[in-house]
């Protein structure tokens, strides 16, 4: 196998649906990502970079959708990624998926101690030929398997782990939240997802997108879109927007009194109807008395929907609810 390196023809072109990877939110400040800026992710080439159809052909290997390959080929967007994860000399990241491995050259250039985890088999074999330097030193860890599997904080054992990834859209969702429970692992994850899941992680009260993901997240976390990715990021392109979210992790969450599992039971009750009522949407679970005394004593109208309320207001109707008379969900 002959793995093409950035002094032969490195072609950073991006492969797209007629869409160009020219526009991102590398320095956003706001929860949606902020304002984009024209240029950042057709930025000056990045050292080492190789465009992922070079790397496939160099190997003959080919995008698994089953996997739900779409590897990243913007050079700009992966200099952003390890930006936001804050990644420097003896920083300890986890990556999900490496793929081809044109995030992981990036994290290893930066001089990060690396753990990528990766499902197909394929990948971990070209994986073990292309870094086979930094594995042999014990800069990089390859760990065939699947991440959704993973006990992480057996796989990465002390704090302060960093997790910066492309993730599978397919598996996305739970990865996220059970590495955002796990701030005895983990302190921050900067990671891919679909856009639209990606909205939703961060919707505040009042944001039509908001659910009971969002409320999980907020409980836990502060989080913030870092920079919104079209298809033409990737090869193959996708058929949808991406997003990468900055995910800080807080060292508890911050439900005060209010067990964790209590206020996820109240908000996967309520969002399981989100277009209907409070009252309504909650009587599917706890009594109808207890509900409208719940809501009351909350200070919560009945006929607030779920996504108008915040996590303070969550907060006070679990505690009001309790877990007397609830139902398990049907």
């Amino acid at each position: 196998m002959t793995i093409p390196d950035s002094s032969e023809a490195v072609d950073q072109r991006p492969v797209s649906d007629g869409e160009t990877p020219d526009r991102d939110t590398l320095d956003g400040n706001s929860p949606d990502g902020g304002p984009l800026r024209e240029g950042a992710a057709a930025a000056a080439p990045l050292p080492g970079f190789v465009h992922p159809s070079l790397l496939l052909d160099s190997f003959g290997g080919r995008a698994r959708r089953r996997f739900g390959q779409n590897f990243l080929a913007a050079p700009g967007v992966v200099d952003g990624i390890c930006r936001a994860a804050g990644v420097g000399p003896g920083s300890r990241v986890v990556e999900v998926g490496p793929g081809l491995g044109v995030l992981t050259g990036a994290l290893l250039a930066r001089g990060a101690e690396v753990v990528a985890v990766e499902l197909d088999r394929d990948l971990v074999a070209f994986l073990s030929e292309r870094f086979a330097a930094p594995l042999a030193s014990g800069q990089l860890r390859l760990v065939p398997g699947d991440a959704a599997k993973v006990d992480w904080p057996t796989l990465l054992p002390g704090g302060g782990w960093i997790c910066a990834a492309n993730l599978p859209y397919n598996v996305g969702t739970g990865i996220l939240t059970a590495m955002v429970d796990l701030p005895g692992t983990f302190q921050r994850l900067v990671l891919m997802l679909q856009r639209e899941v990606a909205r939703r992680v961060v919707a505040g009260a009042g944001d039509e997108a908001r659910g009971s993901l969002s409320v999980y997240v907020e409980a836990r976390a502060e989080a913030r879109v870092a920079i919104k990715v079209p298809p033409g990021c990737f090869f193959p392109a996708p058929k949808v927007h991406s997003a990468v979210l900055q995910i800080d992790l807080l060292a508890a969450p911050r439900t005060g009194a209010v067990a964790p599992a209590l206020l996820e039971a109240v908000c996967l009750g309520a969002f399981a109807q989100p277009r209907k009522a409070l009252r309504k949407s909650l009587r599917a679970r706890w009594p109808g008395e207890a509900v409208d005394a719940a809501l009351e004593a909350a200070g919560v109208h009945p006929l607030a929907r779920p996504a108008d309320l915040d996590l303070p207001a969550w907060l006070r109707v679990a505690a009001a609810l309790g877990w007397t008379g609830a139902q398990a969900p049907g």
